[in-house]
């Protein structure tokens, strides 16, 4: 099973949990190296196991002259279950748990406390088969980030208040102390950017676009 990381600093896992959030955009990172053109498209595959035509969406090299048949797919697919992370702390585990952790340069795996393991505080670290919480993705879509609609900013986690004045709506990412928009898309490019770095909404880039159900 594979994880997946929400921001935490703007309340974005917690949002996941509440079921606010049903959808997440990652950007797309092509190679450096290459000068070509990156185009979208749709991956078209054969299931061995009954010989099913199957597809999903990624990114390809025009001229199909780059490595890995020139294609950059998403990470996860339609129908995939994906772990939740988060620290063993945040996920509720006793600091005296003891779990295994596994040691790659031996191949192996040692009995450690959830508190002296690197996933403790952080949860880069954690096994994804043991955290509490899990999604089920229902449907990948590639687009400019700024093609986002307003029903996709509610997904991504924005929500709407009126801030105590009457029929003057205000859109916002965090109940902490950040700036209210009168614009759905204002309060995500906000979001994008502190998320994923300034300058980010400016840019554009091509995203995979995953929704998702919480399953547990």
């Amino acid at each position: 099973m594979k994880k997946i990381m929400f921001n935490d600093k703007y309340s974005l896992t917690q949002a996941v949990l509440d079921g606010r959030k049903t959808m997440t955009r990652r950007i797309i990172k092509c190679p450096r190296e290459f000068k070509g053109e990156w185009v979208a498209g749709f991956n078209i595959h054969i299931r061995q196991s009954d010989k099913k035509v199957v597809g999903w969406p990624c990114m390809y090299d025009a001229d199909e002259r780059e490595f890995d048949g020139g294609e950059i797919l998403p990470r996860y697919k339609v129908g995939e279950i994906v772990a939740v992370a988060q620290s063993y702390k945040n996920a509720g585990f006793r600091p005296d748990k003891v779990l295994y952790r596994s040691i790659p340069e031996i191949d192996g795996y040692v009995k450690e406390a959830a508190c002296c393991q690197k996933g403790w505080n952080n949860k880069m670290f954690v096994a994804p088969n043991l955290m509490p919480h899990q999604i089920r993705i229902t449907n990948i879509k590639i687009e400019r980030l700024q093609d986002i609609s307003d029903e996709d900013c509610f997904k991504e986690g924005i929500f709407k208040w009126d801030a105590g004045q009457k029929d003057i709506p205000f859109y916002s990412f965090h109940y902490a102390d950040i700036p209210d928009y009168n614009d759905p898309r204002d309060a995500f490019a906000e979001l994008i950017d502190k998320v994923s770095g300034k300058g980010t909404w400016e840019s554009n880039p091509y995203v995979f676009v995953y929704e998702f159900e919480l399953i547990d």
